[in-house]
């Protein structure tokens, strides 16, 4: 009898690459979460403090700090390094040297005969999922970009404050580039199954008057509004990160909206874009189409433009 284990590696041990560390431990995800950064001393020491919570926690996991061929055996591998955008600058900004910081990460990893799904949320990221895609030469259901789950989970929080529900209770995605040219599909918002537009219509002092494209606006300014408050984001994208883990290590069948490849499906090709997706223990499991209004696909059409674009200027480091 062989019993299986769970690893997940976690490239980069700065905030995000620690909170979605601490967050696995604390959930109790995984029997092992491997850390690896340049500063090896970095990595240490954040693991040095992880395992320090263990006793109050629920499940003992193996925290360890080692180097990318320590990979091997991973299940996941979590891409957080990357190049933080400076004051004035977009996500988009970062793309060159992002791509470089990728590539030295992602090829010494395939050398240590890593088979398992790589989970990239270094930004811009849908542009690096793609480049992670054909970097690796692994099926494209083992390569997946965080995506827009961040920028769901934000704006379900903002349509749940506006109705004071829970925002577990309401149902939207946000689609396309995680970035400034996302979009909200509207026709399809709903919360507990009734229409987000009939709630608008049926409860006019309670929500009062209501600007669709402000809270698309403020859906893609959010991640701003906390850089420019406290430096950076990473509690937010570090428990999406550890979400679409759970789905794929619990083998959830779960429905989240992530950055994978396009073939066809909505009416894209050969890119990486944040859509619904069937999460299992094969990673993309089948990617959900919905059904958007003549006006919607424009917009999709317009996000795909801006991503397709940005793909192109990092395709040379994949040659």
């Amino acid at each position: 009898m062989r019993i299986q284990k769970s690893k997940v590696a976690i490239i980069g041990s700065g905030l995000v690459g620690s909170s979605t560390a601490f967050s696995l431990i604390t959930q109790g995800v995984c029997d092992e979460v491997l850390m690896v950064d340049l500063n090896h001393e970095k990595a240490l020491g954040e693991v040095r403090d992880l395992k320090n919570s263990i006793k109050y926690l629920d499940r003992n996991v193996k925290v360890t700090a080692g180097e990318y061929q320590d990979c091997g055996d991973a299940d996941i591998v979590v891409i957080t390094a990357g190049a933080p955008p400076k004051p004035g600058q977009t996500r988009l900004d970062t793309l060159d040297i992002s791509a470089k910081i990728a590539k030295s990460i992602v090829d010494p990893i395939m050398a240590s005969g890593f088979d398992g799904i790589f989970l990239v949320v270094s930004n811009p990221v849908d542009m690096l999922a793609y480049l992670v895609y054909k970097l690796s030469g692994l099926p494209k259901n083992q390569v997946i970009g965080s995506g827009t789950s961040i920028d769901s989970a934000r704006l379900q929080n903002f349509l749940a404050d506006l109705v004071d529900v829970d925002p577990r209770s309401v149902y939207g995605y946000a689609l396309g580039e995680h970035g400034d040219s996302l979009m909200v599909p509207w026709s399809t918002v709903t919360i507990a199954g009734k229409s987000f537009k009939d709630v608008i219509t049926d409860n006019p002092e309670l929500v009062g008057d209501i600007d669709l494209d402000d809270l698309v606006l403020k859906t893609t300014r959010e991640g701003w509004e906390i850089f420019n408050r406290k430096g950076t984001t990473y509690y937010g994208i570090a428990s999406a990160a550890v979400g679409i883990i759970k789905a794929i290590l619990f083998n959830e069948n779960s429905i989240i909206p992530v950055s994978t490849l396009l073939e066809g499906e909505y009416g894209e090709q050969d890119l990486f874009a944040g859509v619904p997706a069937i999460l299992n223990r094969t990673g993309v499991a089948d990617i959900l189409e919905i059904h958007m209004t003549p006006s919607e696909q424009e917009k999709f059409r317009a996000s795909a433009v801006v991503i397709r674009e940005n793909t192109e200027k990092i395709k040379k480091y994949a040659e």
